[in-house]
């Protein structure tokens, strides 16, 4: 009965953080005379694609920058990761509403593991900014990799290896394990690095049926990017035109993706769980060796 009351709460949470950022979206629109109109359809053609995908565990960040390029939506650099977040915010907590209501997850894990994401991230904001960022995606694409190829050899060596169906979530000083984790990853958020192939590798790797990750990521996603995305629009830093085309067409994407991952056998899931690694990780090291 408690777990039911948490999941409730989390769930009327999110709602309330979907109307409360749309409502501020229109308000800010009108008080400043923004036309939400404009070019609509270009932004609702990029949402759909570039949130289909993160749902799907493919980022939207360099998917949607590379479109931003392509299209000349936005145009100044400077604009690029506060029209990001604000664009995506809206998709990602409604991916965040779809998967904790999908997936099955044990409540401690979800609560414990978002916490310690979101305290990574408030902690990062002020520890990694001296970073060297090309170091971190350096290490961070040749262990994805290096996960992928452990994952690809246990699929095997091991045909018959199921993972857990019936384990909901970590116990014990496996949950501290979990918490630790996420703690770094929400410290490497901060940075501009996703979480999704993160959470995505790790659950595998304990032996869990990895779509655990996704209600756990998706919310840690949604309250970063909730915190983050308000800051932008009251700073109005926000490119706007097709910022509410991305809202819409990325909201569409996530259902379509979301109705493919809930069915989705475990055996496809674990392929798609590797593809996603190996071409985050790829993507890291591109970023890493191209910036030297």
């Amino acid at each position: 009965m408690t777990n039911d009351i948490i999941l409730h709460a989390i769930q009327i949470l999110l709602l309330g953080l979907i109307i409360w950022i749309l409502g501020t979206i229109l308000w800010h629109a009108k008080k400043n005379h923004i036309s939400l109109k404009e070019k609509f359809y270009a932004g609702f053609w990029i949402g759909y694609v570039t949130d289909l995908l993160d749902t799907l565990g493919i980022g939207t960040f360099a998917t949607t920058t590379t479109l931003f390029k392509a299209t000349k939506l936005v145009e100044d650099d400077r604009q690029i990761p506060p029209t990001l977040s604000t664009a995506h915010v809206i998709p990602v907590l409604v991916e965040a509403l779809c998967f904790v209501t999908i997936v099955r997850v044990d409540i401690a894990t979800l609560v414990c593991m978002a916490l310690a994401s979101f305290t990574g991230a408030f902690v990062g904001a002020r520890l990694t900014k001296n970073w060297n960022t090309r170091q971190v995606q350096l290490v961070l694409g040749v262990l994805l990799i290096i996960a992928a190829f452990v994952m690809v050899y246990r699929m095997l060596t091991n045909p018959g290896e199921n993972l857990s169906l019936t384990v909901r979530g970590l116990k014990g000083i496996w949950l501290l394990v979990g918490i630790v984790f996420d703690f770094v990853v929400g410290l490497l958020m901060t940075m501009g690095l996703g979480n999704y192939a993160l959470e995505l590798i790790f659950f595998s790797l304990m032996g869990i049926n990895p779509a655990i990750a996704l209600p756990v990521m998706m919310l840690d996603a949604a309250m970063i990017l909730t915190a983050s995305s308000m800051a932008f629009i009251k700073s109005d830093r926000v490119n706007w035109p097709g910022t509410f085309g991305i809202i819409v067409g990325g909201s569409l994407g996530v259902l379509t993706a979301a109705f493919f991952l809930s069915h989705l056998n475990i055996n496809n899931l674990k392929i798609l769980v590797v593809f996603i690694a190996i071409f985050t990780g790829g993507m890291l090291l591109r970023s890493s060796l191209i910036k030297r």
